[in-house]
């Protein structure tokens, strides 16, 4: 069940958060007279004692106020069992804002809803403050090789442009983690992390949060549930370099060590991006912890802190998840799609420096996806998915090209790019798109109601989106696969349905993306099983095989080699020589 639908079930008052400090008793309460927003909540309180509460895409709540004292009571005319007796609340009003923390409430959705929500006038325009940008540079300049092919190698989320592909693996189909059938290694890695490996030449780069609680943990499963972890213990933020062929790490390096400047999500860690690297330097974010460059020997270049980016429910500001897009480095820019609450932007830094070379603001949503740099017949394009819109950019200078309207309101896939047609696909409902798009747009390229395709769109759809894996584009063949386990395969260049597939041992369910090798499709599902899939026009299961541990993140591909990230190990899995 997801977040909406059950909190659309279950809605009776406002909105969910957390009171730091004790309120200090007030008398004679009332309530302004005036609208009150928050998120995208409208109230109206009137002085007789009732109350409305609206906000987009949910329904309307009616229900009555009074004041008791110091605190105010809310009664709802209606809600779900155990949501009909009286929740108390304590007021605290700061200038023209209003915020309520609760001192009893039976009902635990209106107890989530209204606790540590903040109302402002609806009539306010709210000034967000210039984000600073600090950089910090290693006093020793060290002098970084030339940059190397990519063949090979596996540089950033899903390898290169994300595509998920790398032929001539000749990987086996079986393998067995207990028996050592085809295990190549397998080396701890501690600590909690949905980041995926990347590969360059000889070495591996996975990240990861190593927490001092030691019961620090994540919730996987199909569920819906918009809480965040209690854990905010002491993280230190940590780069593994290990040897690709053996499994030995070669060096480490702490990034950061303190305690969590945001929440995160109960099915998040706090190293969620996947580290970039270019043979010369590797970069790893940490969210609001900062961004980290070395080069490949381990040398410290730069860092940058960005400011807290704070992400999470689009409507429900209060509910924190954390950041998951991952850098990606292009013709020397480290390239950040940073999207937030707060402000949006997207930002290149120099790869060898850490200095900008250029940011541009956007009006977006929180957004997870990583941005993609599509090579096209127009030239390079870098693709951003997002809420308001799916946009297109120039890499080199982040001048926006054109945007698409239509998508999620939560978006986490990236972008993908193959036959030069750009696919993105969004799985939150209602919408839950798949759009293929032309490199030729230009300007709004927005679908009229009621179209499903334009001389730019090439054909879309609703309702068929994922929420969590990115899309993979194989032999011609659009692959989609959602958190349900839910398989969907569709002729890229016409939207004709190819299959729609429920795939055995579907678990806790699938948030790893798909990659694919030598015409075989690989699948991650939750609960550490991965499924070899016979790529084309008829759905083959050609095996199981179980890690043993769960999998939240994206394997990687290099050199016969395919290289899992587990919850608590990387495995080198392959064909013994």
């Amino acid at each position: 069940m997801r977040l909406t639908y059950l909190l659309r079930l279950l809605l009776t008052v406002v909105v969910s958060g957390y009171a730091p400090t004790l309120i200090a008793q007030q008398s004679d309460l009332t309530l302004p007279t005036e609208s009150l927003k928050f998120g995208v909540f409208v109230a109206n309180f009137d002085p007789g004692g009732t109350f409305t509460l609206s906000g987009d895409r949910w329904p309307t709540i009616k229900g009555s106020w009074k004041a008791v004292r110091d605190e105010i009571e809310f009664m709802t005319s209606s809600g779900p069992p155990g949501c009909d007796g009286v929740g108390r609340y304590r007021l605290r009003t700061e200038g023209k804002t209003i915020s309520f923390y609760v001192v009893s409430d039976p009902c635990q959705i209106r107890r989530m809803i209204i606790d540590g929500s903040t109302w402002s006038p609806a009539s306010e325009v709210k000034t967000v403050p210039a984000r600073a940008i600090v950089r910090t540079a290693s006093e020793r300049v060290s002098k970084l090789p030339a940059q190397e092919s990519i063949k090979g190698n596996w540089p950033s989320f899903r390898g290169p442009a994300a595509s998920g592909i790398s032929e001539g693996q000749n990987l086996p189909d079986k393998w067995n983690v207990k028996t050592g059938e085809n295990i190549l290694w397998r080396t701890p890695i501690p600590g909690l992390a949905h980041s995926s490996p990347v590969v360059w030449g000889n070495q591996i780069f996975v990240t990861t949060a190593i927490s001092t609680d030691p019961k620090a943990t994540f919730r996987p499963g199909l569920y819906g549930d918009g809480d965040a972890s209690k854990d905010h213990s002491v993280h230190r933020w940590m780069l593994y370099a290990i040897n690709k062929k053996t499994g030995k790490i070669l060096w480490e390096r702490m990034a950061h060590q303190g305690e969590p400047i945001d929440k995160r999500h109960i099915k998040s860690t706090y190293a969620n991006s996947t580290p970039a690297t270019d043979g010369r330097i590797v970069v790893a974010w940490f969210g609001s912890q900062g961004v980290y460059a070395y080069d490949v020997k381990g040398r410290f270049l730069w860092k940058v802190n960005l400011g807290r980016l704070d992400l999470g429910a689009y409507d429900i500001p209060t509910y924190e998840w954390g950041p998951a897009s991952s850098p990606i480095i292009w013709n020397n820019l480290v390239i950040l799609q940073c999207d937030t609450q707060a402000d949006s932007f997207l930002l290149a830094l120099d790869a060898t420096t850490g200095q900008t070379v250029w940011k541009t603001p956007r009006e977006e949503l929180p957004s997870w996806g990583s941005p993609t740099v599509a090579n096209t017949s127009r030239g390079p394009q870098l693709i951003t998915n997002a809420s308001n819109f799916i946009r297109g950019y120039d890499p080199k200078t982040g001048e926006e090209l054109w945007r698409l309207g239509g998508s999620s309101k939560i978006t986490a896939p990236t972008p993908v790019f193959a036959d030069d047609l750009i696919v993105v696909v969004s799985g939150r409902g209602p919408e839950r798109p798949i759009f293929v798009v032309r490199p030729n747009a230009k300007g709004d390229v927005t679908l009229p109601e009621g179209k499903k395709s334009s001389d730019v769109i090439v054909w879309s759809m609703t309702g068929r989106g994922s929420y969590m894996p990115t899309p993979l584009v194989y032999n011609g063949t659009l692959y989609v696969l959602a958190n349900n386990g839910l398989f969907d395969a569709y002729e890229l260049k016409t939207g004709r349905e190819i299959y729609r597939q429920r795939l055995p041992l579907v678990g806790s369910g699938f948030s790893a993306s798909p990659i694919a090798a030598d015409g075989k499709i690989y699948l991650s599902n939750e609960d550490g099983e991965i499924l070899v899939i016979s790529a084309g026009a008829k759905f083959m299961h050609i095996s199981t095989n179980s890690m043993g541990e769960m999998l939240m993140a994206t394997p990687a591909l290099s050199e016969r080699v395919m290289y899992v990230r587990s919850s608590s190990s990387l495995f080198a899995v392959g064909k013994k020589r």
